[in-house]
């Protein structure tokens, strides 16, 4: 019996699946056990043409795969290859321990990619569960990125049975190619990012208070609701606070790309963080991901280490918007369905915008505002007091007035995130500010006696929560940060607890 290793998915990660053969004396047959789906159990058809077709033999012998562990379910063309080069080496002594063999077979004998080999691969690899693997040929240049991985590239059925037989003088079809961007280097880990800039703060003309929250919350990963009358430029500064994100290293790069090709988009290996701008008509399948049978990712998961926008926050659901209280504090998101339990990691920076109310005019100067109080009122209720403590940074936005000038680029505004960003990794932080923990807090947002006791007032005067005490601290950190100061200042703190709720 012999035996090589595939893959399949359970959830967002790939597990491990050992393809075994066995031929058999016995009446001519080919089954697959194993609880194999539907495209699984196709790869009998196009694995016996392609035998046949380039001058194979077909055994007449009882021939069975098993695809354990049995309890998993598989799915997908993958195994083709394997099974091909199980039943043609059958007999042979070729020593087939730790190799892991992708790739869907033409009826003609050709390998040919497929859509889910990239994500299962990296999944692997950042499990440390895979060292070498034959491919296909064509998906070379994506599987390159992904580092410690040895690939060789096959086109035919008969070159990979070839390079198997021939392991002595083997070498890989390609090295591990690294991204092509600007970065910095901090304890041997690089920091990509980019200088594009397809939309520039220049365009956002005044809103100073806006964009300098802005700056704050790309620096730190921080929430930010934004609430201003209708063309202020909310959505504005949110569409361009993408393009100031934080750098990123190898590895959020590669994880940005299993996001994408799960998304069924073309995988993009530049340093740009994932935005997912979510209608408030979506569902709740369509935001946090399920499906009756098998638990799908949806736009929370999808923005994971990048932006999730809600535009017209009030408009959304009740049931979506306390939904996401979990995702935001615990950064992940569970399904649960009858048939599987999945976790996904969430860690995103939520932007919301709203108008001050359901006309939008109650800040406008110019305009009467058309609501009664008990209008306004139930507007701003559908947003809870728990939901609003998860956010650190808020904003009312200026109205627009023609004697407002453009300040800050892009490129200087994201200069200054490089840099806040370099801040914390060099005193050894893993996380953004956003997401320390309270024993990290209290490591790197620690406070002299005289930043104490102004904090403490804060406190008494507006009753603030445990959670908001420590989302202050986060935010002073970002804005020390910004300031170039390796402590937190009194007047870090006083603006921190400015973008408070009152």
């Amino acid at each position: 019996m012999k035996k090589l290793l595939c893959a399949t998915y359970e959830g967002l990660d790939a597990k491990v699946i050992e393809v075994e053969s066995t031929l058999t004396k016995g009446l001519p047959s080919f089954s697959i056990v194993g609880k194999p789906s539907i495209d699984v159990s196709e790869s009998k058809e196009r694995v016996k043409s392609a035998l046949l077709s380039n001058e194979f033999s077909f055994p007449p012998k009882r021939i069975t795969f098993s695809l354990a562990p049995s309890e998993l379910s598989k799915s997908g063309s993958q195994f083709d290859l394997s099974m091909a080069i199980l039943i043609l080496l059958h007999g042979d002594e070729s020593d087939l321990t730790e190799w892991f063999v992708f790739g869907e077979l033409g009826l003609d004998g050709v390998v040919k990619e497929n859509i889910q080999l990239y994500p299962l691969i990296l999944s692997l690899a950042n499990q440390k569960l895979i060292h070498k693997a034959i491919v296909p040929f064509e998906s070379l240049e994506k599987l390159s990125k992904i580092p410690d991985v040895e690939f060789y590239g096959v086109k035919t059925l008969r070159e990979a049975v070839a390079a198997l037989k021939d392991q002595e003088i083997l070498s890989p079809s390609v090295e591990s190619s690294c991204i092509e961007a600007p970065f910095y280097e901090m304890d041997g880990e690089k920091y990509y990012y980019t200088k594009k800039y397809e939309e520039d703060f220049l365009d956002v003309k005044g809103q100073e208070i806006a964009k300098r929250a802005a700056l704050i919350a790309a620096a730190g990963f921080h929430n930010i609701i934004l609430e201003g009358s209708p063309g202020c430029g909310k959505s504005m500064i949110a569409s361009r606070l993408r393009y100031i994100l934080p750098p990123m290293s190898n590895s959020d790069i590669l994880e940005k790309v299993k996001l994408e090709i799960l998304d069924g988009a073309e995988p993009n290996f530049q340093p740009r963080r994932a935005m997912q701008i979510v209608h408030h008509t979506s569902t709740s399948a369509s935001v946090f991901g399920g499906g009756s049978y098998k638990a799908k990712i949806g736009e929370v998961g999808l923005a994971h280490n990048g932006i999730l926008f809600f535009d017209e926050l009030p408009h959304f659901s009740k049931n979506i918007l306390e939904s996401l209280r979990e995702p935001m504090q615990d950064k992940k998101i569970r399904i649960s369905r009858v048939n599987s339990k999945v976790s996904y990691p969430a860690k995103f920076l939520f932007i919301g915008a709203m108008n001050p109310c359901p006309c939008g005019n109650l800040l406008d100067e110019s305009k009467e505002c058309r609501c009664n109080e008990l209008e306004i009122q139930k507007y701003k209720n559908r947003l809870s007091d728990p939901f609003l403590d998860r956010i650190d940074l808020n904003v009312v936005m200026q109205n627009v007035s023609s004697s407002d000038t453009p300040s800050l680029s892009s490129l200087e505004m994201h200069e200054m995130v490089v840099k806040a960003h370099m801040r914390a990794k060099k005193r050894g932080q893993k996380e953004f500010n956003a997401n320390l923990s309270d024993k990290e807090i209290d490591m790197y947002c620690a406070l002299s006696e005289e930043v104490q006791n102004v904090l403490d007032m804060a406190i008494s005067r507006f009753t603030l929560s445990f959670r908001s005490i420590k989302k202050v601290q986060k935010v002073a950190r970002t804005i020390a940060d910004l300031a170039k100061s390796d402590t937190i200042k009194k007047e870090h703190l006083l603006e921190a607890l400015s973008y408070r709720r009152r």
